[in-house]
């Protein structure tokens, strides 16, 4: 069969217009496929909060500003604002002020985030004084907005502010390594989607790329936090010393997903060089990786930095159900990957490919209960 006709590559230039999770409310969509990582979110909120006990409170005349770097659409992100504020407001009336301040949060994400779904989300403002706006469960207490932009780059203005938290963000590139896509490159990743399983060239390319990214977001965040501020950053990594070995990541895009492109080069549907052309645009950190650039950086103090193992990032009612497990895999990386494939390969034959990741991963859906399992690295730093 000849290849389906589809749309123009996505670009490493236009990846930060085009990328995002998958909008909207549908079957596939973030917002319904984000369970696991509201699990795995509320299973830290400890360390959360231990945090924010670090926060230095000025006086309520100021507004107290908290910033959700990596939001997404669901209501994940609403939740934990919730949690930050009603925490930064116990620890007001714990001391000699009359009243907390008001507080403001933005929403930040990639300018083709869905921000009209999450915008929808939230709950009206209570409008009246803060203490009736925290006894309505059915408002919020806070000022909100949307703050569109790449957070590997300056956002905010200067010390302006308090709190910034990002969850399930930062193993996401600003891009592929453009050695991984030259074909002249001995970084060049042939016949696979991913770096997981792949040579040490592509690795390297990849954590040069990571580190590259995360002091970029370093040196933004240093810029634009208040004096006395912190910051609770929560990303996919990986306990193995090795980068081709990206754990739960590599599970998830390297081998049914990595699979379903294979089966569509083997049909004739796309072309070898289309797959390899193809490339997620993700880095599992180990914890060398991730502190080696905090310190080189030297702008934050480490209060916490470690790696927890988070669980499956499957949420699936019937776990002896191969057909539900199958359709939370393939749900689950569409979520997250749907929208770089449907521009990369067009909405067709995105259907397909998806399709082929349910199939596969219902055909041995108990293994994937039981062997796909993330962890997470956890930092909790502050300014230095």
């Amino acid at each position: 069969m000849a290849p389906v006709g589809h749309k123009s590559d996505v670009s490493n230039e236009s990846l930060e217009k085009t990328f995002s999770m998958k909008g909207g409310k549908g079957e596939s969509s973030y917002v319904n496929n984000s369970q696991a990582q509201a699990q795995h979110a509320r299973s830290m909120l400890h360390l959360l909060r231990e945090t924010l006990d670090l926060v230095q409170l000025n006086s309520p005349e100021i507004p107290f500003v908290v910033a959700d770097l990596g939001c997404s659409c669901g209501s994940n992100t609403i939740y934990m604002i919730d949690v930050i504020i009603k925490h930064i407001t116990k620890r007001y009336e714990a001391t000699d002020y009359e009243q907390p301040p008001e507080f403001s949060a933005f929403f930040s994400d990639l300018p083709s985030n869905d921000f009209n779904t999450l915008f929808q989300l939230l709950p009206p403002y209570g409008g009246g004084s803060m203490e009736e706006c925290l006894a309505s469960n059915s408002h919020r207490s806070y000022f909100a907005a949307g703050v569109p932009g790449s957070f590997y780059r300056r956002l905010f203005p200067a010390k302006s502010v308090d709190v910034f938290y990002s969850a399930f963000s930062l193993h996401w590139l600003s891009q592929v390594p453009d050695i991984v896509l030259d074909k002249r490159s001995t970084a060049y990743n042939k016949g696979k989607i991913f770096i997981h399983g792949a040579n040490e060239s592509t690795a390297t390319a990849y954590k040069k790329q990571f580190q590259g990214d995360l002091a970029g977001f370093l040196r933004s965040r240093s810029k634009e936090m208040k004096r006395g501020g912190s910051m609770f950053l929560v990303c996919l990594g990986r306990t193995s010393l090795d980068p081709t070995d990206q754990g739960g990541a590599g599970l998830l895009f390297g081998t049914h997903f990595q699979d379903a492109w294979d089966d569509l080069v083997q049909e004739g549907l796309i072309t070898s060089e289309k797959r390899d052309n193809f490339n997620i645009p993700v880095y599992a950190p180990s914890l060398h990786d991730f502190k080696e650039v905090v310190e080189a950086d030297g702008s934050f103090i480490i209060n916490k930095l470690d790696v927890f193992r988070g669980g499956s990032p499957l949420v699936v009612n019937q776990p002896d159900d191969a057909a539900e497990i199958g359709r939370a895999l393939a749900n689950s990386c569409r979520s997250v990957s749907g929208v770089l494939v449907d521009a990369h390969i067009g909405d067709q034959l995105s259907e397909e490919l998806f399709y082929r990741v349910e199939h596969r991963a219902s055909s041995q859906a108990k293994e994937l209960l039981e062997q796909l399992q993330f962890f997470h690295i956890v930092a909790s730093l502050s300014l230095a």
